[in-house]
């Protein structure tokens, strides 16, 4: 890690926390925790607009800018569209639920600072992409190519769950049509090539480093906040979901299993 690199990522910290304050006012002025959701990417837009605005202008850092553009605020806008008006999501009820009484104060540290320290993570290697000089290589057109399909595929899964979820008799029923026919969360598999991709353009340009942020993607969509918790309890809400399990892959699309 360069000592330019260092002090460009750094100085995306303080932005992300003062988005993190504003997401938290906002949520809070709504009783609605779950909207840090809608910020997420957000964060990461703005670690990687920190950086650029600090960096020189080169064709890998627009490259990287315009994914990561391309990406969060496609995601950002689908959240918002289900999220702003809907119930606050059941995980945030549970965290809700532990921390109260002064839940409202102790989401600024607990939910919003930690996804805003989190994201900050994360960004390493959009930060290391677009702060580091040169135009990419094979291996960063490669990284490129596989997060632009990974923004094409979550958004296509995205699409299809949303239409699923409009439809009257979707109640307890399970989407096992389109993508989610080879996956269970394809949109979480089409998130882990976005970053698998940004890390591969900014090893491209000698960050190697940076290869803790999509180890820490994977770990958060596979165990943590992804497919293990969602998959927890829903069996009990949608019986048909277990049926779903046994011929379906959890992540990585592949050909669904006979019954």
């Amino acid at each position: 890690m360069t000592g330019s690199t260092l002090s460009t990522w750094l100085a995306a910290l303080p932005a992300l926390l003062v988005m993190g304050v504003a997401a938290w006012a906002i949520a809070t002025a709504r009783h609605n925790v779950g909207l840090v959701d809608i910020f997420w990417s957000l964060f990461l837009l703005l670690a990687a607009t920190v950086a650029f605005l600090q960096s020189p202008a080169t064709s890998r850092g627009w490259l990287t800018l315009v994914l990561a553009a391309a990406w969060a605020l496609r995601l950002a806008v689908y959240l918002a569209m289900r999220n702003w008006n809907a119930p606050e999501d059941r995980r945030y009820q549970a965290i809700r639920a532990r921390n109260e009484p002064g839940f409202a104060w102790k989401s600024l540290y607990l939910v919003f600072g930690l996804q805003a320290v989190l994201a900050w993570l994360v960004s390493a290697p959009l930060v290391a992409a677009i702060s580091q000089p040169g135009a990419p290589g094979m291996v960063g057109w490669a990284g490129a190519g596989l997060a632009a399909f990974g923004i094409a595929y979550e958004s296509v899964a995205d699409w299809q769950l949303a239409r699923f979820r409009s439809r009257a008799d979707s109640a307890g029923r399970v989407l096992d049509s389109g993508l989610w026919r080879y996956s269970r969360h394809p949109n979480y598999f089409g998130e882990f090539c976005v970053w698998w991709g940004f890390f591969l353009v900014a090893a491209d340009a000698g960050s190697w480093w940076t290869v803790f942020s999509p180890l820490l993607m994977s770990l958060l969509l596979l165990r943590i906040s992804g497919v293990t918790l969602l998959e927890r309890d829903i069996g009990e809400r949608r019986p048909a979901y277990r049926d779903y399990v046994r011929r379906t892959s959890a992540f990585f699309p592949g050909a669904p299993r006979e019954a």
